[in-house]
C-alpha cells in the first residue's frame, strides 16, 4: 500500500537512517520501535510527507489516506467538543463535491466504450465507497461514541475546548484521526495523553480498526496486544519482524547469537585456511594446495554482526534510611480549587515498605495528591508524615522541577552536598550524560533527557519513601525495564501514578483507584485491579458506569506476579553474569597461549633465534602476565557475584 524505498536522512552531517526500505501492506499492524533519538518521529514524519527525504522516496498511491497524530500539538480551537469532533468530515463535503463533479462529466459524454468513460465509472464508485466508510448518516452519532470510549462524560460534549487541559485537547485530536477513518492510521505515543481505561478502548478499537496502522509506542503491552509486525530502528538500519514487540525481543535476541556463532566458526575457519598457507607458502609441494585455500579465502562471503546499541541509564536507589512503621497517615484531606473538589475527606495509611499504585481517569486527582503529598500544593485536613520519613519526589512534568537556564552539570551541582559532589561527572555519565552534554542547558534537551536528569537528580537525596509521577513518559523501552528493575531492588515505600500497566505489573501491591473526589483501595497489583473492575473490554466499562456503582474489594494479597517478575530481573542479570564469565574466560585463555609463546622462548632461547629477548620484550611479557591476574581476579569475583544472586533466586 505504502512503499519506503532507499530512504535517507541526515542532521549535522551524520546519517539519521540510511538506504532503508520496507512496504505498509493493507491490514498490517506495525509497531515502530527503537532508542529516544533513533529517528522513529522523523520517519513518521517522512512518511506523512511532512518532511522531504535527503535521499530515496516515499510512494503512497493516490488512493490511500494518512490519518497522522503526533506526540504534541498547538491547539487553539475555541469550538465545543463535539463540533471540534466534526470537524473531522470536512472531507464528506470534499468528496461530495467531487461526486457531482464526476456525474456532471459520466452525463454529458457519449464515448460508453471508452477507457476515460469506465475510469470514470470507476472513480464514482471509489468515491461512493469512501463517503459510505465515513458515515456520512451518522456522524454525531460517531462522533460523541469515540469521544467517551477516550473518557469524555455526555455532559462534556457543549463545554468549550478551551475548558480543557492540552491532553484533553489531544484526545479530541485522536478522535477526529479515527473519524476519518484513513487508510493508513499513523500515531506517534497515542497513549501519552490517556488513561488505563482509555488506552484499554483503544486497543480494542485498534484490533478491529479496518485500514492498517503503524505506531510508535512504549507501551510493551499496548503494543504486543495491536501489533503482529515490529520494525527496529538501530544505528542507521531497519531490521523488520512478524511479530509483536514482545516476539521481536525474543527473535532480536535469537538473530544477534546466531550471528555471532556463524561469525565465530567462520573466523575459526578462516585462521586455520591462513595458517595452513603461511605454514606452506613456500614448499613447491604444496602450491596447489596453498593457491587452492588462498582462492577459496578470496571467495568467503564474511559473516557481519549487526552492531545493537548498547548505551543505556545503569543505576540503581541507595539504601533507604530507617523510619517509622507508619509512613503517612491522611485523615479529612480535601483539595478544591475554587468550587471544583478535586479531593474530599481522604482518609489514608501508608505503612513502611508497601507499594502503592495510583491509577484512574486523567484529571480525578492522583497528581494532585502526589503534589499535596510531596509537600508542593496547600490542603484542608491532615497530614501526618511517619517517624524520619524522607521523601523523594518525581514530578510529571520536568518543567515544574528543573530550571530550563541551568546546564546539566549546574543543574546537580547546586543541590549535591558532601561526598556525591566529586562523583557528580560519574553519576551523569550513568545516565547519558557525558562529554559536552553535561554543559547543555536545561531547556534544551529533549523530554527524555529531562527524564533521565530528574532520576539522576533523585539520587542524591537517599529517601525512604518516593514518590513518582509518571516516570516513564519519554523515557525508551530499555530505559523503563532499568527504572522497573531499580524500583523492584528498592527496599523504601513507593507510591507510584502511572497509566503502564507493563511498567505496574509485579511493582506494586496495592492499588488505590481515584473517583473524584474520593478513593477506592485495592489488594493486589495491577491486573488484580483490573479483573477485579471487569474493564477488559469498553463493554464492561460502559455497564461499570452506568448499571453498579459498588466496588469490588480484593481479600487476599497477591505476591505471585511481583515475586515473578523479580525472578524475571534476577535470572536476566544471571545470564548477564554468565557471558560476562564465558568472555573472561575466553580472555584468559588468549592470554595463556600468548603466555606459552613467552616460556617456550624463555626456556630455549636458542630455538628461537629470531627472536631478542631485551627490555621491550621482557615488560611486554610483565604485562602478559599481570594481565593475566588482573583477568584472574575479574573471574573470581564474578563467580562470588554469581553465588550471590543465585543464592537470592533460590529464596525465591
Amino acid at each position: 500500500m505504502v512503499s519506503v524505498q532507499n530512504l535517507t536522512m541526515h542532521f549535522t552531517g551524520d546519517d539519521l537512517f540510511t538506504g532503508i526500505t520496507f512496504l505498509i501492506r493493507e491490514k498490517d499492524r506495525i509497531g515502530l520501535v527503537g532508542k529516544n533519538g533513533a529517528g522513529k518521529t522523523t520517519l513518521l514524519r517522512l512518511i506523512c510527507g511532512l518532511e522531504q527525504p535527503h535521499k530515496g522516496e516515499v510512494i503512497v498511491p493516490e488512493e490511500t489516506s494518512i490519518g497522522y497524530l503526533p506526540q504534541e500539538k498547538e491547539l487553539s480551537s475555541n469550538r465545543t467538543i463535539l463540533d471540534e469532533a466534526l470537524t473531522a468530515f470536512d472531507e464528506i463535503q470534499h468528496i461530495e463535491q467531487q461526486i457531482d463533479k464526476v456525474t456532471h462529466g459520466l452525463t454529458i459524454r457519449t464515448d460508453y466504450e471508452s477507457s476515460s468513460y469506465h475510469d470514470l465509472i470507476e472513480r464514482l464508485s471509489i468515491l461512493n465507497e469512501r463517503i459510505a466508510l465515513l458515515g456520512v448518516n451518522s456522524m454525531e452519532g460517531d462522533a460523541e461514541q469515540i469521544l467517551v470510549g477516550l473518557g469524555f462524560e455526555h455532559s462534556d460534549m457543549q463545554r468549550l475546548m478551551t475548558e480543557f487541559s492540552n491532553g484533553w485537547q489531544m484526545r479530541v485530536e485522536l478522535a477526529k484521526i479515527l473519524l476519518k477513518r484513513p487508510s493508513l492510521l499513523i500515531m506517534d505515543e497515542p497513549t501519552n495523553h490517556l488513561d488505563i481505561e482509555a488506552i484499554q478502548w483503544l486497543e480494542s478499537y485498534l484490533q478491529n480498526y479496518y485500514g492498517s496502522v503503524l505506531m510508535v509506542s512504549h507501551d510493551r503491552a499496548f503494543l504486543d496486544n495491536i501489533t503482529k509486525r515490529t520494525i527496529e530502528i538501530s544505528q542507521g538500519k531497519i531490521y523488520d519482524y512478524k511479530g509483536s514487540y514482545s516476539e521481536y525481543v525474543d527473535m532480536r535476541e535469537e538473530r544477534i547469537e546466531n550471528q555471532t556463532s556463524a561469525f565465530n566458526n567462520q573466523q575459526k575457519e578462516i585462521k586455520e585456511i591462513e595458517r595452513f598457507i603461511e605454514r606452506f607458502r613456500y614448499k613447491a609441494s604444496k602450491s596447489k594446495q596453498v593457491q587452492s585455500r588462498v582462492k577459496l579465502l578470496e571467495k568467503i562471503d564474511q559473516i557481519v554482526v549487526d552492531e545493537m546499541d548498547g548505551s543505556s541509564i545503569h543505576f540503581r536507589f541507595p539504601p533507604a534510611p530507617h523510619s517509622g512503621k507508619i509512613s503517612l497517615e491522611l485523615k479529612g484531606l480535601s483539595k478544591a480549587y475554587g468550587e471544583l473538589k478535586v479531593l474530599n475527606a481522604i482518609d489514608l495509611m501508608v505503612v513502611r515498605n508497601e507499594r502503592i499504585a495510583f491509577v484512574g481517569r486523567n484529571g480525578e486527582g492522583k497528581s494532585t495528591l502526589a503534589k499535596v503529598l510531596a509537600g508542593i500544593l496547600d490542603f484542608t485536613g491532615e497530614l501526618k508524615l511517619g517517624h524520619q520519613v524522607k521523601i523523594g519526589y518525581y514530578a510529571q512534568n520536568q518543567h515544574d522541577m528543573l530550571d530550563l537556564e541551568k546546564t546539566v552539570f549546574e543543574t546537580l551541582d547546586e543541590v549535591a552536598v558532601g561526598e556525591i559532589r566529586t562523583k557528580l561527572k560519574a553519576l551523569l555519565g550513568s545516565f547519558l550524560f557525558g562529554g559536552d552534554t553535561v554543559d547543555k542547558k536545561v531547556k534544551i534537551l529533549s523530554g527524555g533527557e529531562k527524564a533521565r536528569l530528574s532520576l539522576a537528580k533523585m539520587l542524591l537525596f537517599p529517601s525512604n519513601l518516593l514518590i513518582l509521577d509518571e516516570p516513564t513518559n519519554h523515557l525508551d523501552m530499555q530505559s523503563k525495564d532499568i527504572l522497573k528493575s531499580a524500583l523492584l531492588k528498592y527496599d523504601g515505600t513507593l507510591i507510584i501514578v502511572s497509566h503502564d500497566r507493563d511498567f505496574l505489573q509485579g511493582l506494586t501491591n496495592k492499588v488505590i483507584e481515584f473517583k473524584k473526589p474520593v478513593i477506592k483501595e485495592y489488594i493486589g497489583d495491577i491486573y488484580d485491579f483490573l479483573e477485579a473492575r471487569k474493564i477488559q473490554k469498553l463493554d464492561d466499562l460502559e455497564i461499570m458506569n452506568t448499571a453498579t456503582k459498588k466496588m469490588v474489594e480484593v481479600v487476599e494479597v497477591s505476591q505471585n506476579k511481583q515475586n515473578w517478575e523479580r525472578k524475571k530481573i534476577l535470572d536476566k542479570d544471571m545470564r548477564k553474569i554468565d557471558k560476562e564469565i564465558e568472555y573472561i574466560e575466553s580472555e584468559i585463555g588468549k592470554i595463556e597461549q600468548i603466555l606459552s609463546d613467552f616460556d617456550l622462548v624463555l626456556a630455549n632461547p636458542a630455538d628461537f633465534p629470531a627472536t631478542e629477548i631485551n627490555e621491550e620484550w621482557l615488560k611486554s611479557y610483565a604485562a602478559k602476565k599481570k594481565s593475566l591476574t588482573e583477568r584472574m581476579e575479574d573471574w573470581e569475583k564474578k563467580h562470588s557475584e554469581k553465588d550471590d544472586l543465585q543464592q537470592r533466586i533460590n529464596d525465591f
